[in-house]
């Protein structure tokens, strides 16, 4: 797939992976429309961003969790644009409590965020990129989506459910040409992940790291789908 005039929606944009990403596509000659839930991350982002890009970025405040604000941003992007070339579903959070001390609320809204808020993007692209004959979605999800830990519930059933969501709609989709991978990166350098210091994480992923990864893909052939990703730190404290 080529990047010229290719327009990439990167949910969870305004920080993180998701900024990452978007940054990187950006320094490709993509053209990036980013949303995030908290409208003062999305415009401090899209002022950024801007700055440096200028019309080829915009973002908007959009909450993954109901369906119809999805639905909205994406429609107006294909008003805009015509086509979506790539989807980056990275929007999420975490809870992390003992099964028997996290609330229905809490559960509620990791699974509607991380799991449930891609199968709404997921949903609202693919018609189009079935029309297009192409297009690419990265679900981004975590080693947590193999690995359960205590007090990980909600969060490796979110990330499980990715692995799931991705490889049912990827053999939903090949046919058409629309690619669908997961992407499960372990320890980030992230506010998400690591959020009281930065102090001592240079052995930690970037979000630089992932965005290289999904470039990388962007470039493999049509005939070729790398459908399941692990990455890790690769020299971790002992």
């Amino acid at each position: 797939m080529g990047n010229e005039a290719r327009i990439a929606i990167v949910t969870g944009g305004s920080r993180g992976i998701g900024r990452g990403v978007a940054e990187a596509l950006l320094g490709e000659g993509w053209r990036v429309r980013f949303c995030g839930r908290t409208p003062e991350h999305v415009e401090t982002a899209r002022r950024e961003l801007t700055g440096r890009f200028g019309d080829a970025v915009s973002g908007a405040a959009v909450d993954a969790r109901k369906q119809e604000e999805v639905d909205r941003f994406v429609a107006g992007v294909l008003e805009r644009d015509g086509r979506i070339d790539c989807l980056v579903n990275n929007a999420g959070l975490g809870v992390f409590a003992p099964v028997d001390e996290l609330t229905g609320e809490q559960w509620r809204e990791v699974i509607e965020t991380n799991l449930s808020g891609y199968f709404y993007f997921l949903h609202a692209v693919a018609p189009a990129m079935k029309r297009q004959g192409e297009g690419w979605i990265f679900n981004v999800a975590s080693l947590a989506a193999k690995n359960p830990f205590a007090n990980g519930a909600a969060y490796n059933a979110s990330k499980f459910g990715v692995i799931g969501l991705s490889e049912a709609a990827m053999l939903d989709l090949r046919q058409f040409g629309v690619r669908v991978a997961a992407i499960l990166p372990g320890s980030v350098a992230t506010d998400f992940s690591h959020p009281k210091s930065k102090e001592g994480q240079s052995w930690r992923l970037q979000p630089a790291d992932i965005a290289s990864m999904i470039l990388h893909l962007l470039t493999y052939p049509p005939h070729a789908l790398p459908s399941l990703v692990e990455m890790r730190p690769a020299k971790p404290p002992k």
